[in-house]
C-alpha cells in the first residue's frame, strides 16, 4: 500500500500514454513527505495501474466537439488512491494536493485535446484482512547488502 487506481474509458488509449501517465503518479506519490520530513509512502509498497474500460456509457452518450474543435467522443478516469490508517489527515491532504496537480499535468493536454470527465479520490479505512508478501520491499530496505 499505497495503490492508486486509474479506471478509464478506452477511448482515451488513441489520446494519452497511460504508462507515462502511472509512472509520473508514482514518482508524485514518492515526494510527499510527512511531518518530519520523512517519505509517506514506501517506494517498494507504491503501485499505480490503469484499466481501460472496454464498454462504458458517459454522459448523454453523444459525441462532443473536443476543446480543439474537432469531433471526439466523451472520455473518462477515475482515480482512486488508497491507503493505510495511520497518517494524520494533514498528511492525507498534502499526498491528495500532490497527486491531484500531477494528474492535472499529466493530463491538462488531454483535456485539451478533448472533453473529459476526471474524478480523483482517497480512500482511507479499516482493512478487514491485510497480507503482505512479496520480495519487493526489501530492495529499497537501508543497509541492504545484496544489491
Amino acid at each position: 500500500m499505497p495503490h492508486l487506481v486509474i479506471l478509464y474509458s478506452g477511448n482515451l488509449d488513441r489520446d494519452v500514454d497511460m504508462t507515462a501517465v502511472c509512472r509520473g503518479l508514482a514518482d508524485a506519490m514518492l515526494t510527499v513527505k510527512d511531518e518530519e520530513g520523512k517519505p509517506v509512502f514506501p517506494t517498494g509498497g507504491t503501485r499505480v495501474l490503469a484499466y481501460p474500460a472496454p464498454h462504458f456509457a458517459i454522459a448523454d452518450g453523444g459525441a462532443a466537439a473536443t476543446v480543439a474543435g474537432e469531433s471526439g467522443d466523451y472520455g473518462f478516469a477515475y482515480l482512486n488512491l488508497r491507503m493505510g490508517r495511520g497518517r494524520s489527515e494533514a498528511v492525507q491532504q498534502r499526498a491528495g494536493e500532490t497527486v491531484a496537480a500531477a494528474a492535472k499535468a499529466l493530463l491538462g493536454p488531454l483535456l485539451e485535446q478533448r472533453r473529459v470527465g476526471l474524478t480523483f479520490q482517497i480512500d482511507v479505512g479499516p482493512e478487514v484482512y491485510d497480507a503482505k508478501f512479496g520480495n519487493l520491499h526489501p530492495l529499497f530496505q537501508k543497509g541492504r547488502t545484496d544489491a
